[in-house]
């Protein structure tokens, strides 16, 4: 029967490589074939089980198949009720905007409205910087480096990995690779007097834009947690300027990094929030919403065939309720901060391991290779107007970062990849899992950072543990 399910896996992998296109990204990292899923767990056609710490790419806030989420599918299933509607109003769709609307930032649900959009995140934030464009008159975006907002033509723009320059980019703030060489507040406070200075000088070449757009913790950039009193200054100096804040919570929001939404961290409202994955409860679906006073499109500016899934919806509610309820969010941070300080012991006993960090349960290890950094990175206090010494971190190391990733899938355990280059494993496991799912999650990734490490010193010299910034907790 083992031989049976092994020649069903190979052939289904075999005709998916024959016939699907190059633009294949997971498949590639992770030759499974799931059959059967249920929270934390996933059961290959080869009969293996792993542990599923992508979850959609953080869009199965709850875990696979979870029984409220089930249930509320099939009691729609089960009504007779239209499964698309376009934009028509139905009571699932009242129910989520409900549910959706009690969970908004203070200062933004009481004069929110809402749009549907395409069923996937980056049409929101295609139809975010439509609306800002239409209410303010102006056309430029601020963006971040580091950012990823998307793969259509306007959200990639505003990525860090555009290919020509239709947007305005700016520093985002980070501690093992600040731009500034710095770190910490220090560097966050650079970065801000950057983008103050660049919106205030009249020769900057940038003009007054029609809004601003960032990640309050970039994800496909690294992991990298935007501070607090950074994400506040940025609030000012918008809300000072007239120009729209746009948070684009599609990774971060429901719970995933300790708040219901990670803006509530800094106690931030945006003008703007766009949003996807796990407002779906696992179903495509994705929404802007945004001050009252900026809905001036007139009617059609945005649509999209899918916008009225009712199964969607009905998912989402069910999950926005659970979440909410249950204080996973609350959850999210305690458990998280555990977790990131078992795996800062990796950045102490091992120098391929740059930084440990995340917020909540979305957390980054980032590999880097000691050997190729030519010598000891150094602190140093260059200047008397620094308080913080400054590093140079060593280069990143995309090769062990999926070496470390295929080690965890030996042991049965699923990451995924990011940071600028590729280097950064990154854990987005459910809200749902337990202490226990969590200890083996640490164990299995742990071993296969070690074996990764023991293999890489047996190849280059080992230079010792530096003296940057091993661990941060967000």
């Amino acid at each position: 029967m083992h031989e049976e399910a092994r020649a069903v896996h190979e052939g289904i992998l075999r005709r998916q490589s024959a016939r699907e296109s190059s633009a294949r990204t997971y498949a590639r990292a992770l030759p499974i074939v799931p059959v059967r899923a249920r929270g934390l767990t996933i059961e290959g056609a080869d009969g293996r089980r792993y542990l599923d710490c992508l979850s959609g790419a953080g869009t199965l806030a709850l875990g696979h198949n979870h029984p409220v989420v089930l249930e509320a599918i099939r009691r729609v299933l089960d009504s007779g009720a239209p499964l698309s509607v376009l934009d028509l109003a139905t009571p699932v769709k009242d129910a989520f905007v409900t549910e959706l609307f009690s969970t908004l930032p203070p200062g933004l649900a009481d004069r929110a409205r809402v749009q549907f959009c395409g069923p996937a995140g980056t049409d929101a934030v295609e139809a975010a910087l439509k609306l800002v464009r239409a209410a303010t008159g102006r056309t430029g975006i601020l963006a971040f480096t580091g950012a990823y907002h998307g793969m259509t033509a306007g959200a990639l723009a505003a990525s860090g990995g555009a290919r020509d320059i239709q947007v305005a980019r700016l520093p985002y703030p980070q501690d093992y690779r600040c731009p500034f060489g710095v770190g910490g507040a220090h560097g966050a406070e650079l970065s801000a007097r950057w983008t103050e200075s660049l919106l205030d000088d009249p020769k900057s070449g940038v003009p007054l834009p029609a809004g601003m757009i960032l990640e309050p913790v970039q994800g496909e950039g690294g992991v990298i947690p935007g501070p607090d009193d950074w994400l506040r200054r940025m609030r000012r100096l918008t809300a000072d300027r007239s120009i729209p804040l746009i948070a684009d919570e599609i990774q971060t929001g429901v719970g995933r990094t300790g708040a219901f939404w990670a803006v509530d961290h800094s106690g931030v409202t945006p003008d703007v929030m766009v949003l996807s994955k796990a407002i779906g409860g696992s179903l495509p679906l994705a929404v802007i919403v945004y001050r009252d006073d900026l809905d001036v499109w007139p009617p059609g500016a945005h649509a999209g065939t899918f916008r009225g899934n009712q199964l969607a919806m009905a998912a989402g509610t069910a999950t926005l309720t659970y979440v909410r309820e249950n204080g996973l969010a609350r959850r999210a941070a305690d458990l998280g901060s555990r977790m990131l300080d078992q795996l800062g012991e990796l950045a102490d006993s091992f120098a391929c391991v740059g930084e440990v960090r995340g917020r909540g349960l979305m957390i980054g290890v980032e590999l880097v290779d000691p050997a190729d950094a030519g010598s000891e990175p150094l602190d140093h206090h260059p200047a008397t107007t620094s308080p913080e010494p400054t590093h140079t971190p060593y280069p990143a190391a995309p090769e062990l970062a999926a070496a470390v990733q295929r080690e965890c899938l030996q042991r049965g355990l699923i990451v995924e990849l990011g940071g600028r280059h590729s280097a950064v494993v990154r854990l987005l496991p459910p809200l749902t899992i337990s202490e226990e799912q969590a200890a083996a999650v640490l164990d299995r990734l742990s071993d296969a950072v070690a074996a990764v490490a023991r293999r890489h010193e047996l190849h280059g010299p080992h230079h010792g543990r530096h003296h940057g910034p091993g661990r941060r907790a967000g």
